[in-house]
């Protein structure tokens, strides 16, 4: 069999086979965070495709944590039901579900309602200067991720990945490029890693399900995190996580040419350091996937491709395992 479809273990989880749907912005919320019908046919339409897991869109912690007013909020608790609705009707495929916690931090495009990071440094012209965070803020907002892991706990979802990467708040306290805090949360790489290891601390006192985290592994920006720093924080923060989704880039503003492939080799580093990768990054085809787990990550996270084709790991179910087909799909 080919290793794509090979039952495995992701720290606790069971699943089917290695391939997970990458968490991807679908700015299709309402106003208020809810989401609607698009996410039931979105999501279940890639977990009866054949995925192992879902791992669901960044999802707002705080109303000001948004990144778009259409953004995904789990920041009340009015929001815990329709998100529990979704979850059984993933489950009900087979497939498993995760959930992606996220604050945009400086990257926050909500309209009257002030953007907080570490340091007061705007992202790029096009956005405001945000509010430099107090003790007090980074306390509100660890205890914001707590509590929206509660309510993931309550809509059942199996597993929680913790948003550090793309320049969003979590990235911004990890990187230099935009910390400039002179307490116990800037500075150092481990005070830089504070902040991150407090909300893993915090989540996995509420959560029962498995916690991983994904993070930038390159920023692409003198001065800011390259590998070794990034396998750096990771040692930090490996008693608390089952593992990383390994992307790159979006703290800064800089030019990123990606190709198929291109942020596979920094999984394959990160894994050959004893901490288990969801590698990817323009991945679309079989043969690109086998090489993949061969040599660079233990799961494959797939984005592009699902979004054009949500039944492509099916159709590779039905080649290559098609007893594995649910029943109703045989005859196709």
């Amino acid at each position: 069999m080919v290793k794509m479809l090979q039952p495995t273990q992701w720290g606790t989880l069971s699943l089917s086979n290695r391939i997970v749907m990458a968490p991807m912005c679908m700015y299709q919320a309402d106003n208020h965070g809810f989401i609607q019908p698009f996410h039931h046919a979105h999501y279940t339409a890639r977990a009866y495709g054949g995925v192992a897991m879902v791992i669901m869109e960044a999802t707002a912690v705080e109303s000001r944590g948004r990144i778009s007013d259409r953004d995904v909020g789990i920041y009340q608790n009015e929001h815990v039901s329709s998100l529990k609705k979704l979850v059984e009707e993933v489950h009900q495929s087979g497939s498993l579900i995760a959930i992606q916690l996220a604050h945009a931090g400086r990257k926050s495009g909500i309209q009257n309602q002030s953007a907080i990071a570490p340091s007061a440094i705007p992202f790029s012209k096009d956005y405001g200067t945000p509010k430099a965070m107090s003790l007090t803020d980074i306390k509100e907002v660890i205890i914001a991720f707590q509590d929206a892991a509660k309510r993931a706990q309550q809509a059942g979802f199996d597993g929680v990945e913790i948003h550090g990467a793309h320049g969003y708040l979590i990235n911004e306290f990890l990187s230099p490029l935009s910390n400039q805090r002179q307490d116990v949360y800037g500075g150092s790489i481990e005070n830089r890693t504070r902040f991150l290891k407090e909300i893993l601390i915090e989540v996995r006192k509420v959560f029962k399900g498995e916690v991983w985290v994904r993070l930038s592994a390159e920023e692409y920006a003198e001065g800011g995190h390259h590998l070794p720093e990034t396998i750096q924080v990771l040692k930090l923060i490996q008693p608390y996580i089952a593992g990383v989704n390994v992307s790159s880039g979006g703290v800064v503003p800089t030019t990123i040419l990606p190709k198929p492939g291109y942020q596979l080799p920094f999984a394959n580093q990160i894994q050959a350091s004893g901490i288990l990768t969801i590698g990817g990054g323009l991945v679309t085809n079989v043969d690109q996937i086998e090489a993949a787990l061969d040599h660079d990550c233990h799961l494959i996270f797939l984005g592009r491709e699902l979004l054009l084709n949500p039944y492509f790991v099916l159709q590779q179910i039905k080649k290559h395992a098609p007893e594995r087909m649910l029943k109703p799909y045989q005859r196709g």
